[in-house]
């Protein structure tokens, strides 16, 4: 089984923007764009990471947020078109929103407008009350848990917050026994782990408590994005399993700054449940995407039922 993990695309279109729309917090975003985001965010590097994901034999794309930029309608559409270049269609793509894509408020029925559908939770699994997160898609030995952190925050700030209903249901869902044997990867935008998870400005408000819950029911991979990085850090998991956290730099960077270059990592699950992970980077000479890391063969606590 072998997942792709990419994040923070921001794709960008303006296309029937009006002044009013710009009249919040999306200014502060529209500044940004033209003062350095638009120049290092680029739509063919997206391009060339569909056609490369499309080549690899993937059996799930996992997307972790920050689809658009300021959450405008034309952006949404636009993303959701380009989304189409993976041959995975719905059922084995998995996406969930980020910070950006609930720039202000407008953006999160936006969100579900364009993108529900690429995490919608599997019949079964739905939720009573009819709430949308946690999302839950099980497709074989693979269980993805969608959470989502995101929601309008004030300006100048980008912090996230999974809430305390959204984690007792994570729980639930951890520690369900239809997920015995499975390998539970849990989506989530902002980093729940390692030095930038308490961040006050940017980080995750209920890290702590996200912790907790990874320690009672456990996961064999937690996977983020927000922080354009490469971060990797661990979550204690139960009777003394170490749960792996990763992070990974924008799907579409090719600004200044080497170690945020465009970039996304895959993971291959064997039947024995061991798990090795690829780096895959831009190369800006050939305009494709090439491997970093060969062979990079780790334990990532697999469950032993795998």
């Amino acid at each position: 089984m072998r997942i792709a993990h990419f994040s923070d695309p921001h794709l960008l279109s303006i296309d029937g923007a009006r002044l009013r729309d710009l009249l919040n917090k999306r200014w502060l975003g529209v500044v940004n764009l033209l003062t350095h985001r638009a120049r290092e965010h680029k739509l063919h590097v997206f391009e060339a990471l569909a056609r490369d994901v499309n080549e690899q034999s993937i059996d799930h794309v996992i997307c972790t947020g920050d689809i658009t930029n300021v959450a405008l309608r034309g952006e949404f559409a636009f993303a959701r078109d380009k989304f189409e270049l993976f041959d995975h269609g719905a059922d084995r793509l998995t996406v969930i929103p980020g910070n950006h894509d609930a720039y202000v408020a407008a953006g999160i029925p936006l969100y579900e407008e364009f993108f529900g559908d690429l995490c919608a939770t599997d019949p079964g699994w739905e939720w009573p009350d009819g709430a949308a997160w946690p999302t839950v898609r099980v497709r074989g030995r693979l269980a993805v848990i969608g959470l989502t952190t995101s929601h309008p925050t004030p300006w100048f700030q980008a912090w996230g917050r999974i809430g305390d209903e959204q984690l007792v249901r994570a729980e639930q869902v951890l520690a369900d026994e239809r997920l015995a044997g499975t390998y539970r990867v849990v989506a989530v935008h902002h980093p729940p782990a390692g030095p930038y998870a308490p961040k006050k400005r940017h980080g995750l408000r209920d890290y702590e408590r996200f912790a907790e819950v990874i320690e009672r029911a456990g996961a064999e991979l937690v996977l983020h994005g927000h922080e354009h990085r490469d971060l990797r850090a661990e979550l204690a998991g139960p009777a003394g399993a170490r749960v792996p956290v990763h992070g990974i730099q924008s799907a579409t960077y090719v600004g200044p700054r080497e170690s945020h270059r465009a970039r996304y990592r895959i993971y291959s699950i064997g039947a024995d449940g061991e798990t090795t992970m690829e780096l895959r980077g831009f190369d800006s000479s050939s305009q494709t995407f090439r491997p970093e890391e060969q062979g990079l063969a780790r334990d990532l606590g697999v469950a032993a039922s795998l």
